[in-house]
């Protein structure tokens, strides 16, 4: 019997971690140690999307995807009561899946801001 291969439509990379409010200086070790600054992250999952874009066959396509400014508690911690004049997790989730559903292969290798 042949086994059967699962292959998924979509693929997440999510950076979510941040540090207290800080210059990058001024960020104590104990917390780099535990939560790593936010923009690198954000990086590495840019830069992981790029190089898995380079490995997929042509009818696959890896996306790097920015949500741009979004009001989660995130960003509630670093903007406070100004986070609310930013769109809500689910509006932006509305318009990202008109745009994800709308990808094709020609897309491998994007970095596309929503």
């Amino acid at each position: 019997m042949m086994e059967k291969k699962f292959v998924p439509d979509i693929i997440v990379n999510n950076a979510g971690t941040i540090n207290k409010n800080n210059r990058i200086w001024e960020v104590p070790v104990e917390e780099c140690d535990t939560v790593a600054p936010y923009c690198a992250s954000k990086w590495a999952v840019e830069g992981l999307s790029r190089a898995v874009a380079k490995e997929m066959p042509d009818e696959f396509a890896v996306v790097a995807l920015s949500p741009g400014v979004i009001n989660t508690e995130m960003l509630q911690s670093c903007f406070g009561n100004s986070a609310s004049g930013y769109q809500t997790p689910d509006a932006w989730s509305l318009k990202a899946a008109t745009m994800i559903l709308n990808l094709t292969a020609a897309d491998n290798g994007a970095s596309l801001t929503l």
